[in-house]
């Protein structure tokens, strides 16, 4: 959710192109239609919530860009402190109980800005910074998340990845014919 909510909102360029970013209630609506119909209510409600959740994925994305874990750390950190993050047991109908991490923010927004500060902590507490990053392809800046098994993700998406690939491929290509 860390990735998406930054990608969403963050102006830069995606897979290629100019990305604009989306801000205010666009951004809301885009980064709430694949939450629970409970939690996008929640937010949804929550006055400016646009506003809101466009100043997260500012505070998360130098957390994707940082250069290494040193940094990445101290900017968790700093998050998880501003979000007052603290872990709470919950039960959802029909599932067991879990963990969540909730802050003790102004509103919902502040209170998801803290799980996913955790979120991205716990993934380096597990794996250090190397599931998490800025898209690899030459012409993106789009963030990702890795939770494959074997840890190999570099691109934001499968389209960069398979970019990236013809790329290299169309390049080696190049270079054995010149060989020729």
């Amino acid at each position: 959710m860390a990735a998406v909510l930054v990608n969403l909102a963050m102006e830069g360029s995606a897979g290629g192109r100019p990305y604009a970013g989306l801000r205010d209630d666009a951004l809301a609506e885009a980064f709430c239609v694949d939450l629970s119909d409970g939690m996008r209510r929640r937010l949804l409600s929550v006055k400016d919530a646009g506003a809101r959740l466009f100043a997260v994925a500012g505070a998360l994305r130098p957390v994707f860009e940082a250069d290494d874990d040193g940094a990445a750390a101290a900017i968790l950190n700093r998050l998880m402190c501003d979000y007052a993050a603290r872990p709470c047991l919950f039960v959802d109908s029909g599932q067991p109980y879990h963990l969540h991490f909730l802050g003790d923010g102004e509103t919902d927004v502040e209170a998801l800005a803290a799980e996913l500060a955790v979120s991205l902590a716990l993934l380096m507490d597990a794996f250090a910074r190397r599931r998490f990053g800025v898209c690899h392809a030459r012409t993106c800046d789009r963030v990702y998340v890795d939770v494959t098994r074997n840890g190999s993700r570099l691109y934001c998406s499968d389209a960069c990845s398979a970019r990236m690939k013809m790329a290299e491929y169309r390049a080696r290509s190049r270079g054995k014919r010149k060989t020729l």
